[in-house]
Formats: C-alpha cells, sequence, structure tokens
C-alpha cells in the first residue's frame, strides 16, 4: 500500500448555521492523482479552502494530518510553506508582468541595497518552465500568452515554491481539447516528479484518463471513493453517486420546430479595440432561426466572442463592415442596452468579469439587465423585484439561503445559473450563450441543456458557444465553425461528427498570391 501523503478526518464546516461540510473523510497517497468529483454545492471548494489555509484552523472541526504530523494552517502561507500549492480555476496572474515575475511574484529575495539579481530568477524561472514543458521566453508579459499556457505558469509557480501537494481546481475549465491534452501530459509529467496531485474536475472523460482514485461528494458528504483501475468504475457509476440518480442520456431529447429566421448577420468584418488594422473577424456570415440551437465551434483564439460580443450591441472591436438583421429588419446595435431593447441577449464565458456583479446581491445580479421590468417613474418597486427574482432563482434551481444572498458566496456553477436567470429575465428572442456549462457539474449542465431546449421549444433563437465538441453535437441543430476569423463550415447536426469539425476548426485561410 502507498504511503498516505494526506488526510482529513471527520470534517465539518458550517456557514451561518447552515452545514456544508458534514464528516468529510479523504485521503491522497503519495505519488498519486487523486479527483474530487461532485455537484456544484457539494463542498469540495469549501474542503479546499480547509486545506489551504483559506479556511483556517478554528472555523472547521476535525483534523489534518499531513505527511505523517497533525497540522493547523491559519493562512495560506501556513500551507504553501508546508507544501500544498491551489490553483484556482481564475488564475491569478498579473498580465503586465513577466513571466518570471510572475513565477516568483512575492518570492524575489533582494540582494544588497534592496536589488532583485533578476539574472537569477529568469535563469531558475527558466528551469522551472522546462520542467513544466513551457519554452517561452521568461522576459515576456504573461498576457501575451493563451490560456493554456497560463495554466502552465501557475503550475510553475506552484512548484517554486517547493510543492510537494498540489491541487489544481478545474484545470481545463477553459481550453479546447487539445490543450487539454497537452496539460493532462504535463499534470502526469508533474506527478512522476514526486508530487501528490489534487484534481477538481467536471470532465469525466479526464477524471477517467488521469485519475489513480476518486472521491465523490455529494451534499457535503462523502459518498465513497473509486478506484479508476477498477473495471467496474464507470463515468454511469461516478454520475450516479454525483447525483443520486442514474441519467440515462446526458443530452434531453428535443423535437425541433424550427421558424423563420431570427438573426442574420452578413459579411461581418470586425477590427481589434485596441490595434488598428488588426483584423479579428473577417466576412463572417451566418443565421439562426426561430425555434433552433445554433453551436458555433473553434479553437480558442478563432473569433468565437468576439463574434458574440461584436452582435451584442458592438461591445467589441469596431465593426469595419457587415450587416445585422432581425426578423428580416436590418438593425444598427451600437450599444449593449440597444441589443437588449432589440431583443438580444449575451451570457458571457467570463462569469465573474462581465457576467456578474459579485459584490450585488443573487436579486441585484438577477434584474440589474432589465430594471425597468420592476420599476416606475424611476423607481424600483422592491416587492415586485424580489418576487420576480425569486421565480427566476427558483426556474434555474440555484442552491443559495436567499437571494439577498451576495452573489460571490455560490458555488461556480450556482453563479452560472445567475447569468442565465439575468438574461432569461429580459425575455429575449435570440439568446447567445458563450461557454454555458464550464466549470459546472453534470447534473446542471443537464438543467442548462433543458432550458435551452425550453427556450427553443418556446420559439426563441439560440446560439451556444462551446469549446466542447460534444456538447455542440449534443445540442445543436446546425453547427458553424470559425478558425482565424473566419467561417470555415455550416454543418447539420446529422452529418457532423468531432472529427470533421476538429478539420474545419485548424483549416488555416489561404494566403494571398504575391503581385
Amino acid at each position: 500500500m502507498p504511503e498516505i501523503h494526506l488526510e482529513m478526518r471527520h470534517i465539518d464546516k458550517d456557514f451561518n448555521g447552515v452545514q456544508v461540510l458534514k464528516n468529510v473523510n479523504f485521503d491522497v497517497r503519495k505519488g498519486e492523482v487523486h479527483s474530487i468529483c461532485g455537484e456544484n454545492g457539494a463542498g469540495k471548494s469549501t474542503l479546499m479552502k480547509i486545506l489551504t489555509g483559506v479556511y483556517p484552523s478554528g472555523e472547521y472541526s476535525g483534523e489534518i494530518i499531513y505527511e505523517g504530523k497533525k497540522v493547523k494552517f491559519n493562512s495560506i502561507r501556513d500551507a504553501e510553506d508546508a507544501g500544498i500549492a491551489i490553483i484556482h480555476q481564475e488564475l491569478a496572474l498579473v498580465p503586465d508582468l513577466s513571466i518570471a515575475e510572475n513565477v516568483f511574484l512575492g518570492q524575489e529575495k533582494p540582494k544588497k541595497f534592496g536589488q532583485i539579481d533578476w539574472h537569477q530568477v529568469n535563469k531558475k524561472a527558466n528551469d522551472i518552465l522546462n520542467r513544466v514543458g513551457l519554452h517561452e521566453v521568461v522576459t515576456d508579459r504573461v498576457g501575451t500568452l493563451g490560456v493554456a499556457k497560463q495554466q502552465l505558469v501557475e503550475i510553475a509557480k506552484a512548484l517554486s515554491k517547493n510543492a510537494r501537494l498540489l491541487i489544481l481546481d478545474e484545470p481545463t475549465a477553459a481550453l479546447n481539447d487539445e490543450d487539454s491534452q497537452v496539460l493532462l501530459d504535463i499534470i502526469r509529467a508533474t506527478r512522476d516528479q514526486g508530487v501528490s496531485i489534487v484534481i477538481i474536475s467536471h470532465k469525466l472523460k479526464e477524471i477517467e484518463a488521469i485519475a489513480d482514485r476518486t472521491t465523490i461528494l455529494r451534499d457535503g458528504a462523502t459518498i465513497e471513493t473509486l478506484d479508476m483501475r477498477d473495471p467496474e468504475t464507470t463515468q454511469d457509476k461516478i454520475i450516479s453517486l454525483m447525483v443520486g440518480r442514474s441519467l440515462t442520456n446526458l443530452y434531453p431529447p428535443r423535437e425541433a420546430e424550427i421558424g423563420d429566421e431570427a438573426l442574420r448577420i452578413e459579411n461581418w468584418t470586425v477590427e481589434h479595440p485596441s490595434q488598428p488594422g488588426r483584423i479579428m473577424l473577417s466576412d463572417v456570415s451566418l443565421d439562426v432561426r426561430h425555434g433552433e440551437v445554433v453551436g458555433i465551434a473553434g479553437l480558442m483564439g478563432a473569433g468565437r466572442t468576439e463574434l458574440a460580443m461584436s452582435m451584442f450591441g458592438r461591445s467589441y472591436g469596431k465593426q469595419k463592415s457587415g450587416k445585422l438583421f432581425l426578423d428580416g429588419k436590418e438593425k444598427k446595435l451600437h450599444s449593449p442596452e440597444a441589443a437588449i431593447n432589440a431583443g438580444l441577449a449575451y451570457a458571457s464565458e467570463d462569469r465573474k468579469g462581465n457576467g456578474l456583479n459579485g459584490i450585488a446581491s443573487i436579486k441585484h445580479n438577477i434584474t440589474q439587465a432589465c430594471m425597468q421590468r420592476i420599476s416606475k417613474g424611476g423607481l424600483i418597486h422592491g416587492e415586485r423585484e424580489s418576487a420576480e427574482a425569486a421565480e427566476f432563482a427558483k426556474r434555474m434551481t440555484v442552491r443559495a439561503e436567499s437571494i439577498e444572498s451576495p452573489v460571490s458566496s455560490l458555488s461556480g456553477g450556482n453563479q452560472q445559473k445567475v447569468v442565465l436567470a439575468k438574461w432569461l429575465f429580459t425575455e429575449p428572442e435570440v439568446l447567445i450563450l458563450d461557454e454555458p456549462t464550464r466549470g459546472i457539474d453534470v447534473g446542471a449542465k443537464y438543467e442548462i441543456y433543458s432550458l435551452i431546449n425550453d427556450m427553443a421549444a418556446k420559439g426563441r433563437a439560440v446560439i451556444v458557444i462551446s469549446s466542447e465538441l460534444e456538447e455542440l453535437l449534443g445540442v445543436a441543430d446546425r453547427i458553424f465553425v470559425i478558425a482565424y476569423g473566419r467561417m470555415t463550415g455550416e454543418v447539420p447536426r446529422e452529418d457532423a461528427t468531432q472529427e470533421s469539425l476538429m478539420e474545419l476548426m485548424t483549416q488555416e485561410p489561404e494566403m494571398e498570391p504575391i503581385k
């Protein structure tokens, strides 16, 4: 039996009398990858916050045994000093600092007269980057890197602190399949270097591919720990343990009743907002009909989000050319407010940066995009706002103490539900969903897929942007593919495969002939 690296025994934790962890037991063996699965709100993040000192000793009951000794962490620094590091889903990097500066941020040891030996810092950073397979110039700004490479910088940052236990919270949530595979290979290599790894993920295929064992949490309690090499450990079993019931289909069935055209763009060309002359979208055309779900596929950086934002009231870049039609009539939408008033809604992929006001309540987040529905004469009708917000939170099955709770207190999946509730509250005719299920569990995904079906059944037009090709194949009637800012294909669902979509996603534009 391998040596136990970490053991958490009989962990209990409550918030204002509401118990969120109940007698949780969890252990990690030395040199293994151990995954934690559970629905949003099951207690995964809370358990890891206890382990990493975010919730200090005294704010929970139970004990932590680490490397054979009982430990009590009163801060994040205490945990890091012991060799425990966590990489959160929202990366904690400073875009305008160099890669090396990010890796050693807060660890610089000035020489005489307070000067830092940057030559030595850069050399150490280069050595650590080589460990994680990232071959970049360490003096480059970290903001110039893609999300996948930024994840590797975060791992390098953790290893620079001599982490012996590394916790990864949804490390591939923002990555496409190809980048996810690269990151999983790095995780395996890091494990082989003697680092024990805990990974929180909702992507069950990745869990099957990388984890040695998986612990299931449900409603704040430990349900079971599974050996991933056991032939009886299947995705269906993991899902059943997570949600307390079996899901016979990951995607709810839908009979499409497709009507007239709802939205169309023609020859849509958009310039980068701060780099004049840099074209991000070139001559893009697409359409979606009432009652239809249209998917948009593309690699990261292909222009998917730029397309959605530029349609939504020109909230990205400078439109150079192109026309937008709603129900056959050309519209010039010069602001998000104009887009909302015209019947468009856009749920951003960045729920914390663009989708939610973290310090505001659930109630205010739900109603903020359409205040006229709950106001009269410029004054908000408090009772009506509460009633409307409560109804939409109930429809979206948002788990919270009350609608007055700050949205920042919710799990990622419940925050995503609030984002969707906010835009459904505007009663849109065209709903654009950018990565609507990123970082949420299979049960919550099923609810969102059902919501998409419900919207389409009511005659709404839905556009779904997703990095997960399987998801697009499961929900969309047609799939448009974008690569290098150009539309490279339109495929009916019955003709689409992951392979055919990937071929279109990697199709490079033809070079202009030299004259």
